[in-house]
């Protein structure tokens, strides 16, 4: 897992605002970007970076469920809050090894201490039926791979409710 940060120019507004009312203070935005592809991970993160403050990347669905306190159940629960206190939005692959995003997707949405953070699923498959499960099933967005600075300035839109 790796955590890095930088300074933004631009904020995803809604995420800002939803952030400062679940959490009373102004820190930076944190993105949690799950990937099994290092290079694809990598871009994410970079390009994250520049439209967020703070990027969390795990290299699968088990590691980043781990992160949020979902992995052990044996997990000391001031652990637990903390992360799941930072985590503005979680943007994940779908077809990894192990555990699919899909499946990552809905631990997140059982979790009482998740199921409000947005989820963003990536593919570089563009399958309807994959697209559309994913949406039923609670995520914001559907992304194809390999994402672009456009993406991500269509992501900010889409949490701000704007039409793309």
């Amino acid at each position: 897992m790796n955590s890095s940060g930088g300074s933004c120019s631009s904020l995803m507004d809604v995420v800002a605002y939803d952030h400062h009312l679940h959490h009373g203070h102004d820190e930076e935005l944190h993105v949690l970007a799950v990937d099994d592809n290092l290079i694809d991970r990598k871009l994410v993160e970079r390009l994250l970076k520049i439209s967020c403050c703070k990027v969390t990347t795990a290299e699968n669905a088990l590691r980043a469920l781990e992160y949020l306190g979902l992995g052990d159940q044996n997990q000391h629960i001031d652990a637990l809050t903390c992360n799941v206190m930072k985590v503005s939005l979680i943007i994940t692959d779908y077809c990894m090894p192990g555990m699919t995003g899909f499946e990552l997707l809905k631990k997140v949405k059982e979790s009482s201490n998740l199921r409000e953070v947005p989820v963003v699923i990536m593919s570089s498959e563009n399958i309807p039926t994959r697209i559309n499960k994913c949406l039923a099933s609670g995520a914001q967005m559907f992304m194809q791979k390999p994402l672009k600075l456009a993406d991500v300035e269509k992501l900010k839109c889409h949490l701000m409710n704007c039409r793309s």
